[in-house]
């Protein structure tokens, strides 16, 4: 696709909007200030001449010819026609009834010159055409070349009227206009009056020219598409709001084939049976097919414990479904879930990973889009339930609001005991699945329980055998046993059994109850082999998982707040406390007072030793500072 194009070869495109001759195309280059443009440049080659970068022309013009440009790449000659012809012809649907009557008329013409020319010359059947119209016969003439350029089924679509009437354009300075796109097309968002007032501080120092502030807002909305704006201003999540949502056909399905699970987390202060008090998170499964919710658990945190509890509540009273769709998060991509899963990309997956619970069981795991409700029917089944259980009146007062500036006038007077807050709970998803009238196309005024009972009790369900209900009320954990005896610590918690003696420095694959750490743990190979039942030797850890998990949290908390403390104890760098300290001052050494003189013997009567041994005492005399003569000291 060329993105430069010569007068000439716009001409030649016959663009919606813009003038079908090269002469006139010229014109309307200089009259919109397309010459003085950086779009415009000198063509190389033999002739010279300008060329036009398609960033210049209308956005209508710019659509219609990177259009024909993608869909005329790779084909053949005749699909290039058609993608022309789909062009002309999507021309013709955006005109007027007075343009599409204009065109008709014109098509009459060039078909009544066909037929005149039979026992006439062309000119002369031109001339009679246009006599009778009252036309010039160079319009007719134009008529008549515009239709042999196009197939004899696109006439009507060539022949429609190119001009749009006339419009008057504010010059605007191609600087300015680009100036004010990029001032315009953030994700700030500024608003335009203060855009406006930016360019015309630079357009004052640079020599823009420049209309209305009126002028140029009409400007951005025709040439800049909404989803363009919204795109730049808003961001991709609200630009992907303006294209259609997916209808998505459960019909396909039948009771307990496809679910689909998610958390959420209420706007409700419960008191927990440890005395602390938080928000709750339930973690819910939805048929796809019905919209039932089939199972739940309420806990403190959307963990993998929580989310295994609902899972074996559905498999125990409806059996197993064939796929799940599960939310991204860290607790459902938890490799004691779906560990192994060829789709699971949250977490490296290494070869040594034991399969997940879910993994094992057969059921095939899909992802839903992040931060993309769409994407999970069970958010609509949350809206309505954050209305009929997070207001309920026996929680009056410990409603939060579901944002922080809504928080009502008696927030935080109130803490509902966990017990009472379950039994709600479970009184509300009842009635939410027994309310008749629901409007999906497979319910038809049924409730969900209704539609889930008449596909369920025709649906070929697989059931949990014992083995399999073992399987899913236990974790599993890859841990190294130890090299001198082959035992396993979990939680703490030292588990040994005699088999395991085998197995010593090697990784094996523990499944445990989380609630009850104490039961002993079985012990299975990589390879998915039992070995042994394990019990533990040692407790000296929590007996359940979700209590160790709390222990391990609050200690990060406290540990966390030590660190604080001690970073608000500590005011001075080491760096400002050396700054702080006086420089050394320089060393100054005493000057010694007494001078004492090593025991020496007497010099020889020799003339030179002596000479040297008077000149060696002179000169340590005069370091300490006093002259003493020799003679005096010696008695000579």
């Amino acid at each position: 696709m060329k993105e430069w194009l010569t007068a000439a070869e716009i001409a030649a495109e016959r663009l919606p909007g813009l003038p079908t001759t090269e002469s006139a195309l010229v014109r309307k280059a200089k009259r919109h200030g397309w010459t003085e443009s950086h779009l415009c440049r000198q063509r190389e080659g033999r002739g010279g001449g300008a060329e036009f970068h398609i960033q210049l022309l209308p956005i209508d013009a710019r659509a219609a010819y990177l259009s024909r440009a993608v869909a005329s790449r790779g084909q053949a000659p005749e699909a290039k026609r058609t993608a022309s012809a789909q062009a002309l012809w999507d021309r013709y649907d955006r005109l007027s009834a007075k343009q599409k009557a204009e065109a008709q008329r014109r098509l009459d013409a060039v078909n009544r010159v066909d037929q005149l020319t039979n026992g006439a010359t062309r000119q002369a059947a031109v001339a009679i055409v246009a006599m009778s119209l009252d036309v010039s016969t160079s319009t007719v003439w134009n008529w008549v070349r515009t239709a042999q350029g196009a197939a004899k089924a696109d006439w009507l679509a060539a022949l429609a009227p190119q001009h749009r009437g006339r419009t008057a354009t504010a010059k605007v300075s191609p600087e300015a206009w680009d100036f004010l796109k990029a001032d315009w097309l953030r994700p700030e968002a500024p608003n335009f009056e203060a855009c406006f007032r930016r360019l015309e501080r630079a357009a004052q120092e640079h020599g823009w020219t420049l209309p209305s502030a009126k002028t140029l807002r009409r400007r951005l909305d025709r040439e800049l598409p909404r989803a363009v704006q919204t795109l730049a201003r808003r961001g991709t999540k609200a630009a992907q709001a303006l294209y259609p949502h997916q209808t998505r056909d459960r019909s396909v399905f039948h009771a307990m084939q496809a679910v689909n699970a998610d958390g959420h987390k209420f706007d409700v202060f419960v008191k927990w049976a440890d005395g602390s008090i938080s928000r709750p998170i339930m973690v819910a499964i939805q048929d796809l097919y019905s919209g039932m919710i089939l199972a739940n658990r309420i806990g403190e945190t959307e963990n993998w414990p929580l989310i295994r509890h609902a899972f074996a509540d559905l498999v125990e009273s409806w059996g197993i479904p064939e796929s799940a769709t599960l939310d991204n998060g860290r607790g459902f991509a938890s490799k004691w879930l779906t560990g192994q899963q060829k789709t699971r990309f949250r977490f490296k997956i290494r070869e040594d990973e034991p399969e997940g619970v879910l993994t094992a069981l057969g059921i095939k795991i899909s992802w839903a889009t992040p931060y993309h409700g769409q994407a999970k029917p069970i958010e609509r089944a949350f809206r309505d339930l954050c209305e009929d259980i997070a207001k309920h009146p026996k929680f009056a007062g410990a409603y939060t609001g579901n944002k922080p500036d809504a928080k009502p006038e008696n927030y935080g007077s109130k803490a509902v005991p966990i017990e009472t807050f379950r039994l709600i709970v479970a009184e509300e998803i009842r009635l939410h699945n027994e309310r008749a009238g629901r409007r999906a196309a497979v319910c038809d005024g049924r409730s969900f329980a209704e539609t889930f009972r008449a596909s369920y009790e025709n649906a070929l369900v697989q059931r949990a055998t014992e083995a399999q209900r073992r399987m899913l009320l236990m974790a599993a954990e890859g841990v190294t046993a130890s090299k001198r005896n082959g035992e396993v610590m979990l939680g703490n918690n030292r588990y040994w059994a005699e088999p395991l003696v085998d197995l010593a420095g090697r990784k094996v694959v523990v499944r445990f109850d989380p609630d009850d750490l104490l039961a002993g743990v079985s012990v299975y190979g990589l390879d998915g082999r039992f070995v042994a039942d394990a019990a533990c030797i040692e407790a000296t850890g929590f007996a359940d998982m979700d209590a160790a998990q709390r222990h391990a949290r609050d200690r990060r908390g406290w540990l966390k707040a030590q660190r604080e403390l001690l970073r608000l104890e500590k005011r001075l760098s080491i760096d400002d406390l050396a700054n702080l300290l006086p420089s050394p001052a320089p060393e100054t050494r005493p000057a010694a007072k007494v001078a004492r003189l090593m025991p020496v013997a007497r010099p020889a009567s020799d003339g030179k030793q002596a000479g040297a041994f008077s000149r060696a005492v002179e000169m340590l005399e005069e370091m300490r500072g006093e002259v003493v003569p020799l003679r005096s000291r010696t008695g000579g």
